[in-house]
This record gives structure tokens, C-alpha cells and sequence, in this order.
């Protein structure tokens, strides 16, 4: 279990076999130098090509540095950064900015108040670094995910050991556009508290997973922990998944319902000696199924997306023999965590995929370190499949389209929720007006990856920018800059 250092439920086998065609694999490339080089996040960039972000010791100023690596829509390298000091600085989640730069997160033991803090970099669209903000005291902090937040800010979810008891809790910080601390909130007992991801909700507020022994089955092992908060980041509610020994989440996203799917490695249940586990939940945390994937030796998920047909696709490493060979893994399943097909991609030695998207042709690219290929030790490695045939028939899933799909209650008398798709990475202007053309709300303004996204009309102006409306008819108007999609929704109060 690699990233171990830092309620009974029922479960069916995840069949690893594959039941409907796959789509193919179009290339690879991999990045690095004669070091150790591992990429941890990648997004598909407003051109249509990649950037890529982890940490470097082939390159830059330290022992470690953050290193970003853009490439065009083929993978062909166009240019890379480094940010570093003298000690070693790791990314660990990479965005793009509303004007097309990036902004890089991950811890420092270069720079900041502490053993190590959080550190997250701003950069330009060309990767020329604007600024850079330090988040800690005197303990460990890192940083394991970053996400842009609604207003244009940013927050940051990982680990502090400062603020609290010592041990390691959850830890959220919230900034403004130029990184600037807004608040920040623990959470945690007396336990080890280990934080990997979060999510920015459609009502405003965060969501944070990873594993806990402070809650859940309390025996020394880990449970798998979601903390939903508010949108200042008070607590609402908590909820532990797991079983008699060590059971921890790596990747957490939102469903197109408001529930939550989390992904990551389970002991207590499966068919091997760590598998992956699938675990999908309500708005409200309650478990409605799980899923395991796993062969005799270990298999971890470290990255889980939501499909253009509200499926699941997630992605980390399967372990080939009893000795230490892993490749890069990909499974496909249905709404209900039910598979339809899984990909190994890897070498000689051992290849590990930390990050995975859907691209706006409907295929996949997937991201993480390989020691079968490359120049190094390790390098990034970079595998791009192409788009998807995952019905019986062989008849291809139609890709990401732009529009539209719902608005859900409609008629409703306080909030409803706007569902929409990109085809591709956009500049995004969603807005609300009255039927005598007057802006009423701007509900969504600024860069977004393809895919199926959500917000909320709020009625009684509960958000940031929202006025109160009256009961009425109003047109909802959505543009990426090339294509405008219309809808219409009735308030009655």
C-alpha cells in the first residue's frame, strides 16, 4: 500500500475481465531525465493538448522540484518548468486558471513557517511563475488537492500536524484569486487524520476524503472518511466506510445526482491482499452500493472520473506477481459500478498511473511515472487511448457534447440545480435572466474541463453574487464562446 505512510457493507465482485470492446490505445510518451521524475496530476489544457505536474530530480534548483510539463494534442513536448528551492518541493495537483495559466499545489520544505508546508504556485500560460503563497506553522504541513473554487479562489486540501494535537488531521485553506488565506478549517480526532482529495459541491461548499483511524472501526487501522462542510468550511456532516483492518480513499468526486463516488484500496474486503474499491453514496453520505476490482496481489485506485454517460472510469495500478511489477490499470463500469471493461498498460518494471481524464473526443489519458520506459529512473508517462466503444453492439458512446441537460426540480420554489456538458476545456459563461432580458444571476463564469458539470440557482440569493428573485419565468443562457445553448425555468415561490 504506497501511499500508507502519510460499517459493514455489502460488496460485489468487480469482474476485472472485460465485457464489451475497449477503445484503443493511440500513443504514449513518456518525460524526464536521467533521475527520478513522477507525474501526479494532468489536465487537458484549452488548445486541446496536456499539461502535466509532479515533481522533478533530474531537473531545477533542489533535491525535488515541482516540475510542469505542457505538451501539444499529440504529446509532443512544447515546453517545462521547474519551482524549487534548496530542499525537496512535490506537487501533487495541477489546474488551469480562468486566464489560461495554471496553478500548481503540493507541499515545500524549501520555503514557509514550518518542517514542510503547503505550497501552491501561479503561473502564466506559458508556465512563467506569477507568484507563489506558503500555507503552515511550525509542524508538517502537505497539500494532497487543489481545486479553483466558484469565485475565482482556490482551495487546498491536506495535512497539518501544527494546528491541532500533534498528529495528523484534515486540513482545508481557502484563498482568493491571488492566494491569499480567506480561512482555513481542521478536522480530525485523536487519531491519524490523512486527507487526498476534495471536491467543490454544487450548494457552495467542500467535500473532503481520505482515511481516518480516528472515527469508523477505531482498532489501528484506517477507515475511509468523508467530511462535507459548509461554504466558510464548517462541518455539516461526516461518514466512515470500511471494515476490520485497512481501508483508505484516494479520489472523491461529486455525481451528476449530488451524491459522491470515492475510490481507493481496500484489505477488509476483495479477493486479493489490497484491492480497489468503488464506493458510490447519496447527497447525504449513505451508502447505496460498492464495488471491489482486484486479483491475488495488490491493486489502487488513485483517480476516479464520472463518464459522459454517467458511468465510471478509474484508474491507478495493478500488481502483476508477488514481486514489485505494477502497471498502469483502467477500469470501465456502468452507472452501478458494474464493469464493462479494464486495460493493463505497462513494461518490464513498474509503472503507476496517478491521474486519468476523459478527453473531448470521448477517449481517455492517463498520467503517472513509469520504470519500464523513459530516459530515468522513473519518468512521467503520459498514454492516450481513443474514444470509447463501451456498448455491446460495438457501437461507439457518442462523445462529450455541449448543451443543456437538465434543471431539476422545475418548476421550484428555492433552488434547483442546472445540469450541463462541455465537449472540450472552455471558457465558460452560464447566466440567468428575467423574460425582459435583464441579468438576473451569473451562475457559472470562467474556465471549465469537458464533461458533465453542476450548479445551483438559488432563489432567495444564499450565494455570492445572487439576487433574490421573484416568482416568474426565467431563460437560462449557456456559451463556451462558440456555441450558445438556451433553457427555460419557472420559480414559484
Amino acid at each position: 500500500m504506497r501511499r500508507t505512510t502519510l460499517c459493514c457493507l455489502t460488496l460485489a465482485l468487480f469482474a476485472a475481465a472485460p465485457l464489451h470492446a475497449q477503445p484503443d490505445s493511440l500513443w504514449s510518451r513518456t518525460y524526464g531525465g536521467r533521475g527520478r521524475d513522477m507525474c501526479r496530476s494532468l489536465i487537458q489544457t484549452a488548445d486541446g493538448g496536456y499539461a502535466l505536474a509532479g515533481f522533478t530530480d533530474s531537473f531545477g534548483a533542489g533535491r525535488e522540484d515541482f516540475w510542469l510539463v505542457k505538451t501539444d494534442e499529440n504529446g509532443d513536448s512544447l515546453w517545462s518548468h521547474t519551482y524549487g528551492g534548496e530542499w525537496d518541493d512535490a506537487c501533487n495537483s495541477l489546474v488551469q486558471t480562468a486566464d489560461g495559466g495554471f496553478a500548481l499545489a503540493g507541499l515545500t520544505y524549501s520555503f514557509g513557517a514550518g518542517e514542510s508546508d503547503f505550497w501552491l504556485v501561479r503561473t502564466n500560460e506559458s508556465g512563467d511563475s506569477l507568484w507563489s503563497r506558503t500555507y503552515g506553522s511550525w509542524g508538517s504541513e502537505w497539500c494532497s488537492s487543489c481545486v479553483r473554487t466558484a469565485d475565482g479562489g482556490f482551495a487546498l486540501a491536506g495535512v497539518t500536524t501544527s494546528l491541532r494535537r500533534g498528529e495528523p488531521d484534515f486540513w482545508l485553506v481557502k484563498t482568493n484569486n491571488n492566494g491569499e488565506t480567506l480561512w482555513s478549517q481542521v478536522y480530525g480526532g485523536s487519531g491519524y487524520d490523512m486527507c487526498y482529495s476534495i471536491v467543490q459541491t454544487v450548494d457552495g461548499g467542500f467535500a473532503l476524503a481520505g482515511g481516518t483511524q480516528s472515527f469508523g472501526n477505531q482498532n489501528g487501522y484506517y477507515d475511509l472518511w468523508l467530511v462535507k462542510t459548509s461554504e466558510n468550511g464548517d462541518s455539516l456532516w461526516s461518514r466512515t466506510y470500511g471494515g476490520e483492518t485497512w481501508d483508505l480513499c484516494f479520489a472523491l468526486i461529486q455525481t451528476a445526482n449530488g451524491g459522491f463516488a470515492l475510490a481507493g484500496e481496500t484489505t477488509s474486503f476483495g479477493a486479493g491482499q489490497c484491492d480497489i474499491w468503488l464506493l458510490r453514496t447519496d447527497e447525504n453520505g449513505n451508502t447505496l452500493w460498492s464495488r471491489t476490482v482486484g486479483g491475488e496481489y495488490d491493486d489502487e485506485s488513485f483517480s476516479l472520473i464520472q463518464t459522459a454517460d454517467r458511468g465510471f472510469a478509474l484508474a491507478g495500478f495493478t500488481q502483476i506477481s508477488n514481486v514489485d511489477k505494477f502497471d498502469f490499470y483502467l477500469a470501465r463500469t456502468d452507472e452501478n459500478g458494474d464493469s464493462l471493461w479494464s486495460r493493463t498498460f505497462g513494461g518490464d518494471s513498474s509503472d503507476v498511473c496517478e491521474s486519468l481524464i476523459q478527453t473531448a473526443d470521448g477517449g481517455f489519458a492517463l498520467a503517472g511515472y513509469t520504470k519500464s520506459f523513459g530516459a530515468g529512473n522513473s519518468d512521467f508517462w503520459l498514454v492516450k487511448l481513443g474514444p470509447e466503444n463501451s456498448v455491446p453492439d460495438d457501437e461507439a458512446t457518442a462523445p462529450l457534447h455541449f448543451g443543456l441537460d437538465a434543471v431539476y426540480p422545475n418548476p421550484f420554489n428555492s433552488t434547483a440545480a442546472v445540469s450541463y456538458q462541455l465537449s472540450a476545456f472552455s471558457k465558460v459563461s452560464l447566466k440567468l435572466y428575467d423574460l425582459n432580458g435583464r441579468l438576473v444571476q451569473t451562475l457559472m463564469e470562467g474556465w471549465q474541463e469537458a464533461g458533465e458539470h453542476r450548479v445551483v440557482i438559488d432563489a432567495n440569493g444564499g450565494q455570492p453574487g445572487m439576487a433574490v428573485l421573484p416568482s416568474g419565468v426565467y431563460l437560462l443562457r449557456l456559451t463556451d464562446g462558440r456555441q450558445v445553448a438556451l433553457g427555460k425555468v419557472c420559480l414559484v415561490k
